[in-house]
C-alpha cells in the first residue's frame, strides 16, 4: 500500500498580510487561481488516490483544510496541537498509518512548493516507490539539479550508483553554505539542492525515529495507542507537547546508514517569501518592477519593485520608488524594502504588543 502525506503546517508570516493566522499561505489561491496545496494535492493524485492521501497541518487550520480539499476524507487531515517541525509532523503521520498498514510506503511532500512540469516528478516517485519496495529499510529523498548557487537552500551530495538507473547513495547532507561553498558545490557537479521530498516504509521511518529520537518515538507511541479511542485528542495534546522540536534532516537524515536519492531536473521552488512569490507569478518591465497579475498598479520612475494586490479595483501608484515590496489586502497593507523582509516577524510581534491581533 501507498501513501501520501503532505505537510501543510507553517504559518507563512514571511508573506504577510498575505497570509493570516487564520489564512495561511498554504491555501492562498494564488496561482491561477488555486493555492499550494490544492497544487500539491493534484500533483501526487497523479500517482495516489485521495482516500491514501493524508495532509499535517496545525490543528487550528484543520477545519480549513477539510473544507478546502473536499475530495480527500476528512479523516485524512491529520491537526498537530502545536508546531514541533517536521520530524514530529512526519512521526505523527507514520503513527497513524501504521495503525492501517504497518509495511506501507510513505512518500512525504511539502506543501508550499511549486514542481514543474509534473511528469517527470510523478516517474521519480514511482521509481522510488519501486526502490523502497525492494530495499524496505532504506530511507530515500529527491534532490534539485542546483540552477545556481543558492545560499538559502541545503544541499545533497551525491555519493556511488546504487545499481538502478539514476538512483545514488547520499554521501552527505550539506547545510545552508555561504556564497563561496555553494560556488564550490556548484562547480563539482556533485551536488544538487535538497528538496525536502522523501519515500520510506511506514515501519521503517518510526524504527529510526526510536533510534534517534527515542523521547519522541515514545510519545508517538502512546499517540497511536490512544488514536482510535476517546482519549484521543486529550492525549496528542498531552503528548505533542513534549516532542522535540526538531527536523527530519537533523533527527535522522544526516545520521541515518541506507539513505539514497534520485536527482530532479525541472523547475523547483520553495515559496516561503515574496521575493519567489513574484519570480513565480510576477510579470516584469523593462525597470525589474514585478506586478501579479489581478494588480493594478502604475509605476513612474521606480525600478525593482513587488507590487501585489488582493483588491482587483484597487489601484497602486508609486512615484520615485526603488527595491520596494508594496502589497494591500482589504485591511491591511505592507510597505517594506525588499532586503528587510526578515524582520516581518519583529513587525508582527509590535502589531500583536499593541493589540492589533485582528490583523495577524
Amino acid at each position: 500500500m501507498h501513501y501520501a502525506v503532505i505537510m501543510a503546517g507553517g504559518s507563512g508570516q514571511r508573506l504577510w498580510p498575505l497570509s493570516r493566522e487564520h489564512r495561511p499561505k498554504q491555501i492562498i489561491n494564488i496561482f491561477a487561481e488555486q493555492s499550494l496545496l490544492r497544487l500539491c494535492v493534484n500533483r501526487v493524485r497523479h500517482i495516489f488516490d485521495p482516500e491514501h492521501i493524508l495532509v499535517v497541518t496545525n490543528a487550528e487550520y484543520a477545519a480549513v483544510v477539510r473544507e478546502h480539499l473536499p475530495d480527500l476524507p476528512a479523516e485524512n487531515v491529520l491537526g498537530e496541537p502545536m508546531g514541533r517541525n517536521t520530524a514530529n509532523a512526519i512521526g505523527l503521520a507514520a503513527t497513524v498509518l501504521k495503525l492501517k498498514s504497518p509495511e506501507a510506503v510513505m512518500a512525504v511532500f511539502s506543501a508550499d512548493q511549486i514542481i514543474e512540469p509534473v511528469a517527470p516528478l510523478a516517474e521519480a516517485i514511482r521509481e522510488a516507490l519501486s526502490f523502497i519496495e525492494s530495499h524496505p529499510t532504506a530511507l530515500f529523498t529527491f534532490g534539485i539539479k542546483a540552477r545556481y548557487a543558492h545560499t538559502g537552500l541545503g544541499y545533497l551530495k551525491r555519493g556511488s550508483d546504487a545499481g538502478q538507473d539514476g538512483i545514488f547513495s547520499v554521501a552527505a547532507f550539506k547545510e545552508k553554505p555561504n556564497k563561496s561553498t555553494a560556488h564550490k558545490y556548484i562547480r563539482s557537479g556533485k551536488y544538487c539542492w535538497n528538496s525536502g521530498m522523501f519515500v520510506w516504509r511506514v515501519d521503517t521511518i518510526l524504527q529510526q525515529l526510536e533510534c534517534f529520537l527515542p523521547h519522541n518515538a515514545e510519545r508517538l507511541r502512546r499517540i497511536g495507542q490512544a488514536w482510535q479511542g476517546e482519549s484521543r485528542d486529550e492525549v496528542l495534546q498531552q503528548e505533542f507537547g513534549e516532542l522535540e522540536n526538531i527536523s527530519i534532516d537533523f533527527a535522522v537524515m544526516e545520521r541515518a546508514q541506507e539513505v539514497y536519492m534520485c536527482e530532479l531536473d525541472c523547475h523547483w521552488e520553495d515559496v516561503g517569501s515574496y521575493q519567489t512569490l513574484a519570480d513565480n507569478i510576477g510579470a516584469v518591465d523593462q525597470d525589474d518592477n514585478v506586478t501579479t497579475p489581478e494588480t493594478r498598479c502604475e509605476w513612474l520612475d521606480c525600478q525593482n519593485n513587488i507590487a501585489i494586490s488582493e483588491s482587483p479595483d484597487h489601484l497602486i501608484a508609486a512615484v520615485h520608488v526603488e527595491d520596494l515590496i508594496i502589497v494591500h489586502t482589504p485591511d491591511a497593507t505592507l510597505i517594506c524594502r525588499r532586503d528587510e523582509t526578515d524582520r516581518l516577524r519583529e513587525m508582527l510581534g509590535q502589531l500583536k504588543d499593541k493589540g492589533h491581533e485582528r490583523y495577524l
